[in-house]
Parts: structure tokens; sequence; C-alpha cells
């Protein structure tokens, strides 16, 4: 999505990172009615390296990143992990999601919180909820 730079200046961006083109959609939807600019990768074009993921969080700067962590679990949660550990990364704030919390929080850990995300209301609710929050968050990276 494009956007001029007034607009980012007075709206946080969330970036939005899934492996699914409807879930994507759905997401993107439902955080720009709550305000937010929001900008949109698929997991695989990061992995594959279609997409330069350094290029594409300095170009827009977002305070906040939704991550979702699908099938294969394990392997989509290295690739986040890896993601985080990288410069650009610093002082952004992630949201994780998954259609499979319990699983990701086992790999996870008890201190990372997952919203799981089926396409029902309140899941979409909750996850603008903690984006709200995370977007209002100091830096702690």
């Amino acid at each position: 999505m494009r956007y001029d730079r007034q607009m980012q200046q007075d709206l946080p961006v969330v970036a939005v990172i899934n492996s699914t083109p409807d879930i994507v959609d759905m997401v993107r939807v439902t955080l720009e009615q709550a305000g937010f600019v929001v900008v949109t990768s698929l997991t695989f074009q990061i992995r594959e390296g279609q997409v330069d993921v350094e290029h594409f969080i300095g170009q827009h700067e977002p305070k906040v990143i939704v991550y979702d962590v699908s099938p294969p679990y394990e392997a989509n949660w290295a690739l986040f992990q890896h993601l985080c550990r990288m410069p650009v990364m610093q002082g952004r704030q992630f949201v994780i999601t998954s259609v499979n919390a319990k699983h990701v929080e086992r790999l996870a850990g008890q201190h990372q919180q997952v919203y799981e995300i089926v396409g029902k209301p309140v899941d979409l609710s909750q996850l603008v909820q903690a984006v709200k929050e995370a977007a209002r968050a100091r830096p702690t990276r």
C-alpha cells in the first residue's frame, strides 16, 4: 500500500506479515478502519528473498509489526526470531498472531502473548486493541 509522508506523520504505521493473502487483506482493512496506515508483506516473500526486509521496514518505518506464525510453525517462528535480531527491527513493537495460538505459545514460551486470528469479530477487536497498545508503548529493544 502506498501513502504520502504527511499521512505517515499523522497516523501510526503498522506492518502486517502473514502467509495468507486473504488474512492479510482482512487484517489490513480492520487496522485501517481503526486508524492505522498499514503496509503488508507475505511471509514466503520474505523467506525466499523476494522482499528485502531491511528496505521494507526502513522505507515504511512501522511502529508495530503484526507477525503471523503459521504452519510450518517451527520454521516461521525461527524466521520471526531471525527478523527480531535484525538492527532495523530495533525499537519496534511486535504483535504475534496465529490460527493456533496454543501451539505457538508452546514454541514462544510463557512471556509471549499470541493472538488467535480465525476471522471472528472478537479476534479482530482483540488484535486492534493489542496493536493500539503496542503503538503507544515505548521502544524496549
